[in-house]
């Protein structure tokens, strides 16, 4: 867990509104918040039953995809 320096916001009851968060920290949370995004995607990438193809045939797909 990485050091937090969190300041709160309360209403008239002391109930927690919103956070307040030092940039740094918040880009950190960002940053490991895409690093989970994308092990969530290979997890389910790899989850997937899906037939192989040729590496020459994915880039001439991919290549036709950025043309149309």
């Amino acid at each position: 867990m990485m050091p937090s320096h969190v300041q709160y916001l309360v209403d008239e009851n002391g109930e927690r509104k919103a956070a307040l968060v030092p940039v740094a920290e918040w880009e950190k949370i960002l940053d490991e918040l895409e690093e989970l995004n994308d092990i969530r995607a290979y997890d389910k990438a790899k989850a997937e039953t899906q037939d192989a193809i040729p590496f020459e045939q994915a880039v001439r797909e991919i290549q036709d995809g950025y043309s149309a």
